[in-house]
Order: structure tokens, then C-alpha cells, then sequence
């Protein structure tokens, strides 16, 4: 590896840390970094000082906002008594831009994992719970990724939240449109037969 001037070797490496970013990457971001004007290098650190200041989680659906309610939480337009549940805040990006859901989140902040340690009680399900009682919720879609854990994750959702008379549905998953079938992997292939609908 070339020898770099410290403060670029230590941007380097400090690029690295970001996930997907190996060393050529990483050079590529610091030359960039340096190459460009002063003012663009501030903007960038000033952007990512604003992440951590000015950020927080939402407290009805914990989604990340920029004040103590997040901007689906406070919309008035969306149906508040449908809400989807997903893993991470940055599952519900995927649900947004397909603009055909009009509901309200709730963001687990991981999925129950045993193996690693987490439970129910390590996520943000205390407060759904609470969320369930006090709204009227219609239906709770359960869009937890479709791993071994988001699959208990679900699970244990639909075990809980369905004495509430709350209706509980899954996204449904299999073979992504455009591709083929003999490129499914035999998961994938058993999700699609079990996800049917009639036509």
C-alpha cells in the first residue's frame, strides 16, 4: 500500500469503515475530497455533523427525525389506522417509493435473533403495543425482511397483536418481476407457490 501524507491516509481510512467502501474506494472519495474547493470539504463535514445534532427518533413510530415527530407521523393525509412495521428506518424507503401505501410506520430497530442475543424486549415493541391500545389500528402489515429472524420477528408480531382484534397481514414475497424462474432458489420458489392469488 502507497505511503499517503497522514491526513489523507487517515481520510482513507476512515472511509474504509463505511460499509461497501474497500481501499480503492476509499482513495477515490479522498482524492475527490481534495481535489474539490475547501467550501465542499465543509459542506460535507458540516452535513455529517448535522446527522448526529440534528437527528433523533421519532417517539410514536421510532423512524429518524428531525424533531420529536416524524413527518409520516404528523402527516394528516396518511391512514393512521393501517401501520407497517419494519426492521430498520431505512426499510421504509423501499415501501415509500413504490407510492402505493398512504399508512404510518413503526420501526423495530432490529429483528429477534436469538443467537445473537436479541429478544423481543431488545426492540422498539413495548411502544407498538402501547400504540395499538391508545390508536384505532385497523391492520398491522408486517414487512420485517424475510430472514430466518424477520420471519420469527413476524411471528411473534402476529402472536401478539392478533388478540388485540387487530388485523395482521405480511408483505408477500417470491420471484421478483422481470426475472426467471430457473434462476429461484428453491425458498424463493415455495414463497411464490404459498404467496398466490387467484387471477
Amino acid at each position: 500500500m502507497p505511503d499517503f501524507a497522514e491526513p489523507l491516509a487517515r481520510l482513507i481510512q476512515e472511509f474504509k469503515r463505511l460499509p461497501g467502501i474497500g481501499q480503492k474506494s476509499a482513495q477515490r472519495l479522498a482524492f475527490h475530497v481534495l481535489r474539490n474547493p475547501r467550501e465542499e470539504a465543509e459542506r460535507l463535514a458540516q452535513a455529517l455533523v448535522d446527522v448526529k445534532d440534528k437527528l433523533g427518533i421519532c417517539v410514536v413510530c421510532n423512524n429518524i427525525s428531525d424533531g420529536e415527530v416524524c413527518n409520516y407521523c404528523r402527516d394528516p393525509h396518511r391512514d393512521h389506522s393501517v401501520i407497517c412495521v419494519v426492521e430498520e428506518p431505512h426499510n421504509v424507503l423501499p415501501i415509500e417509493t413504490t407510492r402505493q401505501f398512504a399508512g404510518v410506520y413503526h420501526v423495530l430497530h432490529g429483528a429477534i435473533s436469538p443467537l445473537r442475543g436479541i429478544g423481543p424486549e431488545q426492540l422498539r415493541i413495548a411502544n407498538l403495543v402501547e400504540r395499538m391500545q391508545s390508536e384505532e389500528v385497523k391492520e398491522l402489515i408486517v414487512a420485517t425482511n424475510p430472514t430466518v429472524e424477520g420471519e420469527a420477528t413476524a411471528a411473534y408480531l402476529s402472536r401478539l397483536v392478533k388478540p388485540l382484534g387487530v388485523k395482521v397481514t405480511r408483505i408477500a414475497m417470491g420471484i421478483p418481476v422481470g426475472s426467471d424462474l430457473e434462476f429461484a432458489d428453491e425458498v424463493t420458489m415455495g414463497k411464490s407457490l404459498e404467496n398466490r392469488r387467484e387471477m
